[in-house]
């Protein structure tokens, strides 16, 4: 789906000193058996051997070899290692939100081209600089990276971690190991795109193959069903149709964790993060790292997938796998866990995978579309509310002080679980973009900075879904929050949970406590509702 990459074209002046000193080391004749080792790279898929270069049609998702340093009309050179390389072949394997070891095509496809790898983490500044680096996810990500750590040293390995820019030290262990290809999944981001291509301009001048493997981070990689009728049509702007051709795709079969991870003494690494160093955390944020996100897929197979499609849009925690913030970083397969779902079938199991094409179909529409995260979707000529009232209605949202328990409970839970079930976020995201008439960005960033599984795909263009700005063919919908909450917190315990100053009300009056509320120390509604559906179908061209 990408082109690969003349290496003849890149720059060296963009490489740090450090790389240039390095790469003329790489220009000397290969060692022997460094062309059976380059015969060995040939990539295998599903339905047999793939070229690195390319993908022949009917090829179900094989590694993209998204660089590769060319020879005279475009004919790949031999691979050359350094001088203590000479008896062994060397990979990296570039992990990012995919912390795991089962079901990795990247490692596996690592393991099969070389004798040893080198699984690498890089703590990266570009996340920290951007602000994604909210105190629930990289307490999560400790728990991620000390489990895989630990995967790894039970097959022999471990990991290495490193600090700083992605693209320097994935360069750095390339020469500091003689590493003679980089492995890494496909992100759809625009960040992750970026990155890729800075890291394949980085490698094409050193001389190195980046393989980008579709179908780690997703189900089924974005841009693989795409509308017909249209040459230009690049994704799916509607879930229905996406759906219909997703579910009748077939998946890449799921790869077993390796036995033996074979890593070479050498490179360096910085001391694992700990969770408890990281201040700031949620009470109830989730647990992080594979062994618990198996868990969690197991229990949930076993005792809430059969009665899914009756309780989805249930506030309770009964109602939500859990399982979001660990496909999310990764430590559960997508594939797998679509699998192991129509494995169990039935009713639950379809709605739960529908579920699943959701996130599929947002991480298509990002990959095609990378402005969407901060830019209108579909344009509206919103003229979103600004000013002093504007800022304490968004702040009363964000405090759970808006005077509508539902929306309040939903709030609190976020800032005390990091996370939502899907029919609050729903709703507290109608009340601000619609109800209020807030932009759409402010409620995203708050989401961004409290969930665990705080994903930009699904995040973003859920959050423009709701607004209207996004792929839902019914902008305009806003939804009551009093009606909803009586249709899907109908005994009120969701909000006596979570907002204990309406403990004492029965399922009658907790929804709307109307006169009581000031005896109770509970807020009054900070904006009548048919109030704020005229403004905002006034403010909405």
């Amino acid at each position: 789906m990408r082109r690969g990459y003349d290496a003849q074209t890149t720059r060296l002046a963009a490489l740090p000193e450090w790389v240039k000193a390095g790469r003329a080391r790489f220009r000397r004749s290969p060692p022997e058996g460094a062309n059976r080792r380059a015969r060995r790279a040939v990539t295998r898929g599903p339905r047999g051997p793939v070229h690195p270069a390319g993908r022949p049609a009917g090829q179900l998702y094989p590694p993209r070899l998204s660089t590769v340093a060319t020879g005279p009309r475009g004919c790949a050179p031999p691979r050359i290692s350094l001088e203590h390389a000479q008896l062994t072949a060397t990979a990296v394997v570039l992990f990012t939100a995919d912390l795991r070891v089962h079901d990795h095509p990247p490692l596996r496809a690592a393991l099969r081209a070389a004798d040893e790898v080198v699984p690498l983490f890089v703590l990266d500044d570009g996340v920290r600089k951007a602000g994604f680096d909210a105190p629930n996810r990289m307490a999560f990500l400790a728990d991620c990276l000390t489990a895989l750590d630990a995967g790894l040293r039970d097959r022999g390995g471990r990991l290495v971690l490193r600090a700083g820019d992605v693209v320097e030290e994935v360069c750095r262990t390339v020469v500091q190991t003689g590493a003679a290809e980089v492995h890494v999944s496909a992100g759809s981001s625009g960040y992750a795109q970026r990155r890729e291509a800075r890291l394949r301009r980085a490698l094409a001048d050193l001389r190195v193959r980046l393989y980008v493997h579709d179908a780690v981070q997703t189900a089924l990689p974005p841009g693989a069903v795409v509308p017909a009728g249209s040459a230009r049509a690049d994704h799916y702007a509607v879930f229905t149709p996406y759906h219909r051709r997703w579910a009748a795709e077939r998946l890449r079969d799921c790869l077993p964790a390796p036995r033996r991870i074979p890593v070479p003494p050498g490179p360096g690494s910085l001391p694992l993060p700990e969770r408890r160093a990281v201040a700031g955390v949620s009470p109830g944020a989730a647990r992080g790292g594979e062994p618990e996100g198996r868990r969690l897929l197991t229990a949930w197979l076993r005792n809430g997938l059969a009665d899914y499609a009756a309780t989805a849009d249930r506030l309770d925690d009964a109602a939500t796998s859990g399982l979001s913030p660990h496909l999310h970083f990764g430590t559960l397969s997508p594939v797998e866990t679509v699998a192991r779902a129509r494995k169990a079938g039935g009713a639950g199991a379809e709605a739960f995978v529908r579920q699943l094409c959701w996130r599929d179909f947002h991480h298509q529409v990002l990959a095609a579309r990378p402005d969407a995260a901060t830019a209108d979707y579909r344009p509206r000529r919103d003229r979103w509310r600004t000013g002093p009232a504007a800022d304490r209605d968004a702040e009363a949202w964000r405090q759970g002080r808006t005077g509508y328990p539902v929306i309040d409970a939903a709030m609190r839970q976020l800032a005390h679980d990091g996370r939502l079930p899907g029919r609050a976020r729903l709703l507290t995201a109608s009340f601000l973009t619609k109800t209020l008439y807030v932009d759409w960005r402010t409620g995203a960033a708050h989401f961004l900075s409290l969930l665990t599984d705080g994903d930009i795909a699904a995040n973003q263009l859920n959050w423009q879904w709701t607004a209207g700005t996004g792929t839902d063919t019914r902008p305009n919908r806003v939804l009551n929050p009093r009606l909803q909450a009586k249709r899907h917190d109908p005994d009120g315990s969701y909000v006596r949970r979570w907002v204990p100053e309406l403990t004492t009300l029965p399922a009658g009056v907790v929804h709307e406590p109307g006169g009581l509320a000031a005896s109770l120390g509970y807020p009054d509604p900070v904006v009548d509702l048919a109030e704020g559906r005229d403004r905002f179908l006034r403010g909405r061209g």
